[in-house]
């Protein structure tokens, strides 16, 4: 055999070097284009989730990509306090939202409680705050007014005056015919009609001193005069409502003490009741006509308290009472009025046996009023945190097992507490959407992009 010259040994040496090195770059990636070459799988390679989980039905989602998806634990997920919805169609009503405040009802829910007679105070049963019963004693006064003491001694006398008469006509009438004659019996007659008109007139002006008709009674049956009075709470008088069911005052103000000398009509106490209030709602001029339309249907009105920490702030059921009849010069608003219902969110006792109550609306609350003015029917409707705003784009998250796809959606309607999607193919009934934590998945999911953070993304100023 021939020995080879060096230039055919080098020749060969490199071409076989060439020919391991493609076999090894095969090796290396064939996962790559052994995968590219099968058939592609209507689900993602990444997901794990049961079917279900990405829906009830099997629509045709595109796969996600990377700069699309984000994956996040259980761990990432409990931090953003995920909380998710399914999509479904159902109908929707577009309404208006105005501000508004619980106030009492005028000459309803405040009652003064007034010293019936000029006096001293001296006895306070209640203290501020506590529930009261109706017709429970509250106050005791010393009477010192003249005139009323000169009334009910007037009052004695011409009821004594009478007891005089009266006996002296029983006197003559048992033996009268025989001794006296019948002129006599009938003189005794006209002074008893005199007295008793006198007695009439000293009673009535005795009631209106402020006394009783029992208290009347007291000093005619015992001959005594009256010196101390009782003040006691009113009985209930108005039943419409949630107010025809009984339930405590409370005593909202004490403004007198014990040894406090009161003058006839002086406040002795106020008293709040509660079982009812109204909501005070502000329109304005592009909201008058729907609700005026409102109004005028009986539409029902849905109102929550701003205040998110209260639980069962939420109101439903409530339709326009009146709308006002003026307008306001400084801000153009003019103002509706609902009846708002109100319960006991709070009753116990102390150890001392005094009971206070706590409503669960009160006056000077801030609420939303959801007025109803359009239906939509077949709507897709979300909570309004599943939607991530950001400039002309509008962002759900649709849940792919431990994945979260970015889908571009066309957002119809947003309110202060929903968003309503275009039921148009970007999203299915049965898919599963972040509501709560949604903002939070973008921004990881842009951070993994290396995008940078806008912080105003999302948010409506």
């Amino acid at each position: 055999m021939k020995a080879m010259s060096l230039p055919q040994l080098s020749t060969r040496t490199t071409s076989a070097l060439v020919l391991i090195g493609i076999a090894l770059l095969a090796g290396a990636t064939a996962p790559w284009w052994w995968t590219a070459m099968q058939p592609h799988s209507a689900q993602s390679p990444h997901s794990t989730e049961p079917a279900e989980a990405h829906g009830e039905h099997d629509h045709a989602h595109a796969g996600h990509t990377e700069g699309s998806s984000i994956e996040l634990s259980e761990n990432a997920l409990k931090n953003i306090g995920y909380e998710s919805a399914k999509v479904t169609l159902g109908p929707y009503e577009r309404a208006i939202i105005l501000p508004a405040i619980v106030i009492e009802r005028p000459g309803k829910s405040q009652i003064e409680i007034t010293a019936p007679l000029t006096g001293v105070v001296t006895k306070i049963v209640p203290s501020q705050g506590v529930g009261i019963e109706p017709g429970s004693v509250m106050f005791e006064l010393r009477l010192t007014h003249e005139e009323l003491v000169t009334a009910q001694r007037d009052f004695l006398q011409t009821a004594e005056s009478l007891d005089v008469v009266n006996k002296e006509i029983e006197r003559l009438t048992v033996v009268g015919e025989r001794i006296v004659a019948g002129k006599r019996i009938l003189e005794q007659e006209y002074e008893k009609q005199k007295l008793e008109g006198s007695l009439k007139a000293e009673k009535q002006a005795l009631l209106l001193h402020g006394l009783s008709e029992q208290q009347v009674a007291a000093i005619l049956q015992t001959r005594q005069l009256l010196q101390s009075i009782t003040v006691s709470a009113p009985e209930h008088v108005h039943g419409e409502g949630s107010c025809q069911q009984g339930h405590l005052y409370h005593v909202q103000q004490l403004p007198v003490k014990p040894g406090q000398q009161v003058e006839a009509g002086d406040v002795l106490c106020v008293l709040a009741d509660h079982c009812e209030l109204l909501i005070e709602a502000r329109a304005f001029e592009d909201d008058a006509a729907g609700l005026r339309e409102a109004a005028r249907q009986g539409r029902s009105i849905s109102a929550h308290l701003m205040d998110k920490s209260e639980q069962g702030g939420e109101v439903t059921g409530l339709t326009v009472l009146y709308l006002a009849d003026t307008i306001d010069p400084e801000t153009r608003a003019f103002k509706a009025y609902l009846q708002l219902p109100n319960e006991v969110a709070l009753d116990h006792t102390d150890p001392s046996g005094q009971r206070f109550i706590e409503w669960r609306f009160k006056p000077g609350q801030r609420m939303e009023l959801r007025v109803p003015v359009e239906s939509w029917q077949d709507r897709i409707v979300l909570p309004v945190e599943a939607a991530v705003i950001e400039g002309a784009e509008a962002f759900v998250y649709r849940r792919n097992g431990d994945h979260f796809d970015r889908t571009t959606v066309h957002v119809e309607h947003r309110d202060q507490r929903s968003v309503v999607i275009a039921n148009d193919g970007s999203i299915f009934p049965g898919d599963i959407i972040a509501t709560t934590g949604a903002f939070q998945i973008h921004q990881a999911l842009k951070n993994k992009a290396g995008g940078g953070i806008d912080p105003h993304a999302g948010h409506n100023h």
